[in-house]
């Protein structure tokens, strides 16, 4: 015989029931809508430019290529950015930069970004020259036209060297950013690839041109150099030996550039942590709204809704619901 309160338990649970289900249909519309709320947020846009030549091959970076730690760490640093944060990706040869992806959503567009910035690698390169300053300069204004901070990497090696009037000059506006130096302190092989793209060894002291480069007006000093004549030879042959054929890291001559352009300087070894700590100094965020999506809290909650509705229902009636 059912005692008094006997009904009201399963009055309740009958209640529930109906209820938890029409609950859980209703939150799941409200998720399909797409509700939103409002707010204000710091966000920073960027164009990433990445160096791709033969020297960002030298194996100095934790036993790994410089090209490969560039794309570790990068590829770290943007899954640290909020979804807002507009991300654009390009690399540099010779004098020029290519810019690959224009600045996109980083959420929306992860995938394509980190998957382009993994694709990159030195057979992309229409030219085996590495002039720094002016493909630094060429980056800067593809990223003042892009409205967008520059994260330029590179090991700073100019190749060929750079001539007695020294690196090319700034003298526009520029937006800030960040160069990320590449490489170890001591001076490491090239490596060196034949037609194929198979490594055949090392660059050696005979394949390179050696500092200063023999463009423009000659030395001041060069009437004293050995092997000095007025038409046929003058620069005369200090420079005809050297150690361009070993790279490492110029670290005081991409602080110069990046200085010279207002922007900060940082070493791709210490990781993301430290590029964002340049960025926040040479590069401000600007405020925006944003919008952040209730969909993942509301359909949450249907969820739960539906799974209380389904432990309230008796484990004979479950069964035939399912």
């Amino acid at each position: 015989m059912d005692g008094p309160a006997g009904p009201a338990p399963r009055r309740a649970m009958t209640v529930a029931r109906a209820i938890l289900p029409a609950l859980a249909a209703g939150l799941a519309l409200i998720a399909a809508i797409g509700p939103g709320m409002e707010g204000r947020r710091e966000l920073r846009d960027a164009l990433i430019v990445v160096d791709i030549t033969r020297s960002m091959n030298v194996r100095d970076m934790d036993g790994v290529s410089r090209l490969d730690a560039t794309r570790d760490v990068l590829t770290r640093w943007i899954a640290s950015q909020p979804c807002g944060t507009r991300v654009g990706l390009g690399f540099f040869t010779e004098r020029r930069s290519l810019t690959l992806i224009e600045p996109v959503e980083i959420c929306t567009d992860y995938a394509a970004l980190t998957g382009t910035l993994a694709g990159l690698e030195w057979r992309m390169a229409w030219e085996g020259d590495s002039m720094v300053s002016k493909a630094l300069n060429h980056a800067l204004n593809r990223a003042r036209g892009l409205d967008a901070a520059l994260v330029f990497i590179t090991d700073g090696h100019e190749a060929p060297p750079l001539p007695y009037s020294g690196p090319e000059g700034w003298h526009e506006d520029s937006l800030g950013g960040v160069i990320l130096g590449a490489g170890g302190n001591e001076p490491a092989p090239i490596p060196k690839f034949d037609d194929l793209g198979r490594e055949t060894g090392f660059y050696g002291s005979e394949d390179v041109q050696h500092a200063p480069s023999r463009i423009g007006a000659p030395p001041t000093d060069a009437a004293d150099r050995p092997g000095f004549h007025p038409r046929n030879n003058p620069y005369g042959e200090a420079d005809l030996e050297g150690s361009e054929h070993l790279s490492a890291m110029r670290g005081d001559y991409l602080t110069q550039l990046a200085g010279e352009r207002g922007m900060g300087f940082a070493r791709l070894s210490d990781g993301p942590a430290a590029l964002e700590a340049a960025l926040d100094a040479h590069a401000p965020a600007r405020e925006v709204t944003t919008r952040r999506s209730l969909s993942p809290v509301l359909g949450a909650l249907a969820l739960a809704a539906l799974l209380a509705a389904l432990l309230s229902t008796p484990f004979h009636a479950r069964k035939e619901i399912i």
